[in-house]
């Protein structure tokens, strides 16, 4: 199915929320998907990957436990929770590398590090072995896959970007992937009432005409 990129954007902040994360996180997770789809790349299919990890259930262990150090939590590390620390922390980068470790799902690292490179005015890499990513916040130079886990993710300041990718105005998600979003997004919905079921059914009781 394709969806216009504000579709995209809608799904995904109502099942990040339905995931069990915050109206906050789930708005940066829905502009991190969009920025992932923009670029071609399968942004909806590695946020319904994350959720189904269930991070949200004990989220502090897969938060950072000392952003002074390798940055890493109890359990597999979040990369919504990172993200939103690399964008907030984007100077030091400036200072040096950033190192992440066991991280999930890295691919959603890379609009906070696009945010990071536009904050800086530079090019930012993303690596992980043999993966690499430079954006210089507005194009990306990146395989069209991503390894669902990272031992050691590197970020930095810095690199040559290759060739960039197209630019896409529209989401392709598979029909697994949208069932997965469709069904985290339905937990945000209050269940129907009697009352609420009269008031949203027409004339309900009453017939006028």
């Amino acid at each position: 199915m394709s969806l216009s990129l504000n579709e995209m954007e809608a799904l995904s902040k109502r099942a990040t929320r339905g995931g069990g994360y915050s109206w906050g996180l789930a708005e940066e997770a829905a502009k991190a998907t969009r920025w992932l789809c923009a670029q071609g790349l399968d942004g909806g299919a590695v946020l319904a990957e994350l959720l189904e990890q269930g991070f949200a259930v004990s989220l502090q262990d897969h938060a950072l436990a000392d952003p002074n150090g390798p940055w890493q939590g109890n359990a597999a590390l979040c990369p919504l929770l990172a993200g939103v620390t690399l964008s907030d922390c984007a100077d030091r980068l400036a200072q040096g590398p950033v190192e992440m470790r066991h991280v999930a799902q890295p691919a959603l690292i890379l609009p906070f590090a696009a945010h990071a490179a536009r904050r800086l005015e530079q090019v930012v890499t993303v690596t992980s072995g043999d993966w690499t990513a430079t954006t210089d916040g507005t194009a990306l130079s990146a395989p069209d896959h991503a390894p669902e886990h990272a031992a050691l993710l590197r970020v930095e300041a810095g690199g040559t970007p290759s060739t960039p990718r197209a630019h896409h105005s529209r989401a392709t998600p598979a029909p697994e992937t949208q069932e997965v979003l469709n069904r985290f997004a339905h937990r945000i919905y209050a269940p129907a009432t009697e009352e609420s079921r009269l008031l949203g059914a027409g004339a309900g009781l009453s017939d006028n005409d």
